[in-house]
């Protein structure tokens, strides 16, 4: 029997490279379709917000923003009153590619939890939320 991070760590590779294959498909980079999802769901928000969802430095999000404004995907503006933060939102073209990669992460879920009935699923879900709150978090970015 495998150990459980050997097992955890498959998962995630196994899983983040057919998201990842797939989002390359829709023109996307590694980091492009987590911001998607992000704003899709939020709307407009700063750049340390979308770090903070993605667990990655601001400084990264700054060249995944970069790269995605300059494919027509997200706007970014500054808020009167707020010179130093940059508010990001999708175009119609990066909510287009929003939905894309919803249902991307809809067709990875449904393929990683074939196997398993709907209240297995229900359980895995809820004990990897368990594991996550059993391990403590980096330094917040």
């Amino acid at each position: 029997m495998e150990t459980l991070h050997y097992l955890l760590m498959r998962a995630h590779s196994l899983l983040n490279r057919r998201i990842l294959d797939e989002a390359a498909g829709l023109g996307l980079s590694p980091g492009q379709p987590k911001v998607l999802e992000y704003l899709h769901l939020r709307g407009e928000q700063n750049q340390r917000a979308i770090a903070g969802y993605c667990r990655i430095e601001p400084a990264t999000v700054g060249s995944i923003l970069s790269r995605m404004e300059e494919a027509g995907l997200v706007e970014r503006r500054q808020k009167p009153g707020d010179r130093r933060a940059l508010y990001v939102s999708l175009t119609p073209p990066g909510e287009a590619a929003a939905e894309a990669v919803a249902a991307l992460f809809d067709r990875a879920d449904t393929q990683a939890a074939s196997l398993l009935t709907a209240e297995e699923t229900a359980q895995l879900t809820s004990l990897l939320e368990k594991v996550c709150a059993a391990l403590p978090e980096e330094a917040q970015v």
